[in-house]
């Protein structure tokens, strides 16, 4: 199969051909789909080009488009007259392949999208789309985005998402007006997920009611269908949050599926080389050293230890805390014991083997460094992050002497 890519050096085209080209070299895992080329057009590319690309093309994807020009004449001639040039060296070819189009929620034209010639313009180039689909009888597909996000995408343009990371990353002032407005907003991986389910024939469907996305299998249109709404000052007050984790260590709530997963994929496409790397504290002693890592609002923390040949550390115990120790390397012992019980448990450990030792609640345990020459290093994570008013942590001796 041949890809056409529109628009390839846009921030939708450039996700996407990386996708596809990973699919093409098999880099990518699990997609049911064969790519053999991948064409990409864009401004600079050639008529001749075009016209060869249309006619061996076996699936389009036109996100080609004019989003903010000097005169707004353009929004025509760039989104509606491209298309029009497209679909036209496609019927001189008699190709009938799958064709997408990169739409616009403001091609409603409700409410403040009303008589905006951007969505005027977005608006042509659809029903330019289903006359075409009318015609040839070819598989076209209308898909309205909403806003956008992700990596790549250009700052100070026309994303106030790219922009806030961009300049909070960069130390740079942001303004928000109105930090109660709400965004749609659309994460580019997602998009980028849509558009090979839609190579394979899977797209989801839907109708507008207003500016509202109705899924629906029989739809006129296409989409994405997971978007999230959330307000301007909701996503600086993530981002602020974010640019403070190399002071705090605290990453925020960050579940598998969310909207905060996605911006910090995002705010982190945005930092400069200098903050790509950040000193730790490491507290050190005659023993070694600890420091800490990471810490997070409900999973607590991770730390490393690393003891000096023939130490021992620890000889605490807890009342609710626990811990899991991970020696990664070198070779060492830990012991615990149970409060009130002489019992000692032994548990040999190696970074030749990596094993995770839990440290139970009630158990006084320590960890020793059994070599003479090589530091033990221990990854150390611990369901709460330390609080030094509550400390939950009591000496007491493993062995007793």
């Amino acid at each position: 199969m041949k890809i056409l890519v529109t628009g390839a050096k846009g921030f939708v085209g450039k996700n996407l051909c990386a996708q596809l080209k990973n699919i093409k070299e098999g880099k990518a895992r699990n997609y049911p789909v064969k790519i053999d080329e991948v064409l990409e057009y864009d401004i600079e590319s050639t008529p001749e080009e075009l016209d060869r690309y249309c006619n061996e093309a076996n699936f389009v994807f036109n996100l080609a488009g004019v989003n903010r020009p000097e005169n707004p004449e353009d929004f025509k001639k760039g989104n509606f007259g491209f298309a029009s040039t497209l679909l036209e060296t496609l019927k001189k070819h008699n190709n009938k392949c799958p064709v997408m189009l990169s739409s616009s929620i403001q091609a409603t034209l409700i409410g403040r999208y009303a008589g905006h010639p951007y969505g005027e313009s977005k608006k042509a180039g659809e029903e330019l789309f289903f006359d075409y689909a009318k015609e040839t009888g070819a598989r076209v597909l209308v898909y309205r985005f909403p806003n956008l996000f992700g990596k790549w995408c250009r700052p100070n343009y026309n994303s106030a998402v790219a922009t806030f990371c961009n300049n909070i990353a960069n130390d740079l002032p942001i303004q928000v007006n109105d930090p109660t407005v709400e965004l749609e907003l659309l994460y580019i991986d997602d998009l980028v997920e849509e558009m090979i389910l839609a190579l394979q024939g899977n797209e989801h469907h839907c109708e507008f009611e207003g500016v509202e996305t109705v899924l629906k299998e029989d739809g006129r249109y296409c989409v994405v269908p997971t978007t999230f709404h959330i307000t301007l000052g909701e996503i600086v007050d993530l981002l602020y949050q974010f640019a403070e984790m190399p002071k705090t260590l605290m990453i925020p709530a960050i579940p598998a599926d969310s909207f905060a997963k996605r911006l910090y994929s995002t705010y982190l496409s945005y930092l400069p080389k200098e903050k790509a790397i950040f000193d730790l504290k490491m507290n050190c002693d005659d023993r070694g050293s600890f420091t800490e890592l990471v810490h997070t609002p409900n999973c607590g923390q991770v730390s490393i230890n690393i003891s000096k040949p023939g130490i021992t550390k620890g000889q605490h115990w807890h009342n609710t805390k626990w811990e899991q120790f991970i020696v990664v390397k070198g070779h060492g012992l830990i012991q615990m014991r149970k409060e009130g019980t002489d019992e000692v448990l032994n548990f040999e450990v190696s970074g030749d083997k990596i094993q995770s030792v839990i440290m139970l609640p009630g158990y006084t345990h320590n960890i020793i460094n059994l070599s003479d020459t090589e530091d033990l290093v221990t990854v150390m994570h611990c369901n709460e992050i330390f609080d030094p008013n509550h400390p939950d942590t009591y000496f007491d001796p493993v062995e007793k002497k």
